[in-house]
This record gives structure tokens, sequence and C-alpha cells, in this order.
């Protein structure tokens, strides 16, 4: 987890035990304001340049919006200087970058705050059984998804195919119909060949004629009318098949969807639940990489939430869950950023869903989280995202104005000396080279 505080210019890393890493910072000037709110990396460059300031230089940048909020090293003058970035000391981003993974939380906080402990039964408790029963009920799934996709290749295949035997039918049947007619024509001919036939000799050809055609129009009708059977029953089946291979696409569809389910069911979890909204959206970081950046987030569920007192502010908090404990349940911690309810008076006034508990709560795991918020999802928000919620009684310069502007973004240096490779006013809470390996090895929350 990154905290960065606007008020004391300062960004604060912490792992499950608190804070690890802090150094100063240096956010947007007034105008550009960099936006308080909720975000989580969503990509990472270690060698980025801005396509907004003239190239500038935005070395091991974590992006945690689209439209170009990041964190990255940059120059620090002492204050906020930038365009609505997170300019961190150079060599501190650059430590950082590796140990950073995407959908790392990255608050961003008006004034100072920090992770408190939190427990409360309302939050997930995680069942060891379902835990266990995943791995199991993924390959299931996986196969039942790989076999529904087959059947929906050959349904596919099928319905493309049927048009065009129906066609061919139609076809076939219009060339008896022009052949039956012809030898109708050739038995009334013989028939008024036998009618005016004034010897022996030429009626017993009239008649003979005659035999041969009424046999040819009888033995065309038969073809004729099993032809038109067959043509009803290729028309028929157009329809049949197309709506199989609708069906079988959807079915494919759910497969998929439930296979996907299954196989992200051990991944960190992000509930997000909006006063403004009276919805609860639950997203998983599918860790499908996306060709234009990123990678894509799955929207899990999205369902109306019951809230009591629903015009009564709630406040902006984050419950995280920061390790598991001794006996298999969730160690949480609670960030709150904006005025209203304290946290546990906002968790109480929330009705989870069941659907949430049923499918969510029993796989849950450490870096789980739960957003309770008075504001909307920000439109920031989208299938490369977490979830991105901003204060909108905060000023948002930095994300409503991402224009080029004339000069380069960055304010000149003071001139000041950083004190070690990780920058100036760099600073580690626990000494010793293993806790800082065992941190990296763990990467943040």
């Amino acid at each position: 987890m990154e905290i960065v505080s606007i008020k004391s210019q300062q960004v604060t890393i912490y792992d499950a035990d608190g804070w690890i890493l802090r150094a100063p910072v240096s956010t947007g000037v007034t105008g550009r304001e960099t936006p308080a709110g909720f975000f989580a990396v969503v990509e990472k460059n270690k060698d980025h340049h801005s396509s907004l300031y003239d190239d500038a230089w935005m070395p091991n940048m974590q992006r945690i919006t689209w439209n170009g909020i990041a964190l990255h090293g940059g120059p620090l003058p002492g204050y906020a200087a930038s365009h609505g970035c997170i300019r961190m000391p150079y060599g501190f981003a650059e430590s950082l970058f590796d140990k950073v993974r995407i959908g790392t939380r990255v608050i961003i906080s008006p004034t100072d705050t920090e992770p408190v402990d939190f427990s409360d039964p309302a939050l997930f408790v995680p069942n060891p059984e379902a835990i266990k029963a995943v791995p199991a009920k993924t390959e299931a799934l996986a196969e039942e998804a790989a076999e529904a996709e087959k059947a929906a290749k050959d349904a596919k295949a099928a319905a493309l195919a049927a048009p065009r035997a129906a066609t061919t039918a139609v076809f076939a049947q219009r060339q008896l119909e022009r052949q039956k007619t012809a030898a109708d024509g050739q038995l009334a001919a013989a028939d008024r060949m036998l009618a005016t036939a004034s010897t022996d000799e030429a009626k017993a050809r009239a008649e003979d004629a005659k035999q041969k055609a009424a046999a040819n129009v009888a033995e065309l009708a038969t073809k004729l009318e099993s032809a038109k059977t067959d043509t009803k029953a290729k028309q028929d089946a157009v329809k049949t098949l197309q709506d199989a291979s609708k069906a079988a696409e959807a079915k494919k569809s759910e497969t998929e969807k439930a296979a996907l389910t299954a196989k992200l069911a051990l991944e960190p979890v992000s509930v997000f639940i909006s006063r403004a909204t009276q919805k609860i959206y639950v997203r998983r970081d599918t860790h499908t990489r996306i060709p234009d950046g990123g990678e894509r987030f799955d929207t899990v569920l999205e369902l109306p939430v019951t809230i009591r007192d629903p015009h009564k502010p709630l406040g902006t908090h984050v419950f995280t869950a920061v390790a598991r404990t001794d006996s298999g349940g969730l160690r949480w911690t609670e960030v709150t950023i904006d005025s209203g309810d304290n946290a546990k008076d906002a968790l109480d006034r929330v009705t989870i869903p069941q659907a949430v508990l049923d499918q969510v709560a029993p796989t849950a795991v450490p870096r789980s989280s739960i957003i309770i918020s008075d504001e909307p999802p920000n439109s920031e928000t989208n299938y490369r995202t977490e979830f991105i919620v901003v204060l909108n009684d905060q000023p948002q310069g930095g994300l409503a104005m991402r224009r080029r502007p004339e000069a380069d973004g960055f304010a000149p240096t003071s001139g000041r000396e950083w004190d070690s490779q990780y920058g100036y006013g760099y600073a580690r809470q626990r000494s010793g080279q293993n806790f800082f390996q065992r941190y990296f090895q763990q990467g943040s929350w």
C-alpha cells in the first residue's frame, strides 16, 4: 500500500506489519492539483516519457489513471510543483519499481492518514474448505468451458453451412419444377395427338407417347414433392441451427465466465460500495495483458446495495486484508481520508448482498479490499483499472486538465542534494537487510 499525503508532501509505503519506507514527494500545483482518493497501480514503465509534456522523462513510472496521473521519479523543489503527478526521489522511485505490483493500492489523502488495525464481523471471513476446493473446481470448469467452446465452434460451422444447403435445395426444386412443367406440356401434346389420330397406327403411336409422357410426369411429380420436403426441412434447419449456434455461444460464454471466476477465486478481490449510486461493485485483476497497455480487470458482480440512512454521509474508507491469521481468517486494516461516519459506523450502515458474501467471502485472500464512499466510481474507472474513487470536495485540476502546457511540467530543482541512493529525506522504519529483502520479496500492499 502506498499512501501519499498532499498536506505533508510525502509518500509512505506499508506492508502487513506497518510502514517501512518513506520519502518526500512533489504533488500538483494550484490549478493542476493531484486528485485525492483511492487508486491502484494499473501500468508500470521503467523509462516513460510523457506524451503530454514535451516528452518529459518520468522514470520508473507507476500509472494510476489512464489520463496521465502517475507516481514517478522527478525533481523535488520542496513543495507542490507538478502538473498532477506525484514526483518521488529518483533513487526511491527506482528502488520501488520492480517491487510494486499491478493492483497495488495507492491512497492520495488531502491530510495525513495511516492504516489502523480493524476487525468487524461484517468483513469477509474465508472458508478453508472452500479454498481447498478451488483447484479441483477450476480444473472441472476449465474442461467444461473447453467442451462448450468446441460445441459452439461446431454449431457455428453448421449454422454457417445451413443457408448454403437451403439455397442449393431451392435451386434443385426450381429445376424440377421447370422439368415438370415441360413434362406436363409433353403429356398435353400427346393427348392432342391421340385425339386427332385418324388411323390405328397413328393412334397406337399417340397412345405410346402419352403413356411415356404420363410416366415422366408422375416420376417428376414424385421427385418434386420430395424436393419440396427437402427444401422446407433445410429452410427450417437454418433457423434451428442459428438458434442452436446462439445457444451454444451463450453456453460457451457462461462456462468461460464460470471458469474465469473459479480461476480468479484465489486472487485478491476489490469491492466498492458507493452511496452515490447505491450499488456494490466487485472486480478482480485477470492478469491478462491489454495490447494498448495495462491489464484487464473483470467485473465479477454489480448489484444494488442497502445503506441505512442513505442521505447521511458515510465518509470514504478502505478496508484491506493485509495477512492471514493463525486461525485461517484475515487480518484487516482501515484507512479513512474523508469526513463522515467513522469506519465502523460506515460499515455497520451497509448490508452487503448475500450474493457477494456467497461468491467472494469464502475464498477471500490477503490484499483483498472493501472501499466505502459517498462518491460514485470516477469516470476514469474502466476495464483497465481497479476502482478509481476521487474526493469531489477536493481540487482535481490535475485530473480534469490534462492538456499540453507551454512549460515542460517540471519546476527547477532547489539545488538540494539527496543524502542517499534513495533520495533526500528517504526513511526506513525498521533497519536490517533481511527485513528489507523480506519486504521486497512480499511486495507492498
